[in-house]
C-alpha cells in the first residue's frame, strides 16, 4: 500500500509540474520531492502522531530535499518546493471547512477550519526553518574562505 501511495503522489506532482510548465528533467526532480513528502507523512502518521505534527517531518525533508536539489540542478528553489508541496495541502480540509459554513454548522466549520489552518501553518513552519538554515549556510560559505 506504501508503495502505490507512493507511486501515486509521485504521478500526481509530475502532472502538477507539467501544468506549472517546468522545464527538463526538473520535473522529475519536483516529482521526487512530492513523493518524499507523502512517504514521510505517512511514516508519521503510521508512528501514531497527529495529522498536524506529520507534516512538519514531512515538510522539513522535502523542504531540504528541495534546497540541495535546487543548488545542483541550478534552478529556483520555488519551483521544486511549489510542486513538493501539493501532495500535503489541506485542500480537503478547506472544502470541508467551507461546506460547514454553508450548512450553518458553525461549530463544526471552526473546529475544522482551526485543524485546516493548524496544518498550513505546520506547512509554512517547515518551510521557513529550512529555508533560513539553507540563508545561514549560504551566508557563512560566503564570508568564509575555501
Amino acid at each position: 500500500m506504501m508503495l502505490t501511495n507512493a507511486i501515486a503522489s509521485y504521478i500526481a506532482t509530475l502532472c502538477f509540474a507539467v501544468i506549472f510548465n517546468i522545464r527538463g528533467n526538473n520535473k522529475y526532480w519536483a516529482a521526487g520531492g512530492g513523493m518524499i513528502a507523502w512517504v514521510t507523512y505517512q511514516l508519521a502518521l503510521s508512528a501514531g502522531i497527529s495529522q498536524v505534527y506529520s507534516l512538519l517531518p514531512a515538510s522539513v525533508l522535502f523542504s531540504a530535499y528541495s534546497e540541495i536539489v535546487a543548488r545542483q540542478l541550478r534552478t529556483p528553489v520555488t519551483t521544486l518546493i511549489i510542486c513538493a508541496l501539493i501532495p500535503l495541502v489541506p485542500g480537503a480540509g478547506m472544502y470541508n471547512t467551507m461546506f460547514a459554513v454553508v450548512q450553518g454548522s458553525t461549530t463544526e466549520a471552526i473546529e475544522l477550519g482551526l485543524k485546516t489552518l493548524g496544518q498550513a501553518g505546520t506547512l509554512a513552519a517547515g518551510v521557513a526553518f529550512v529555508s533560513t538554515i539553507a540563508n545561514l549556510i549560504t551566508r557563512v560559505r560566503r564570508r568564509l574562505p575555501l
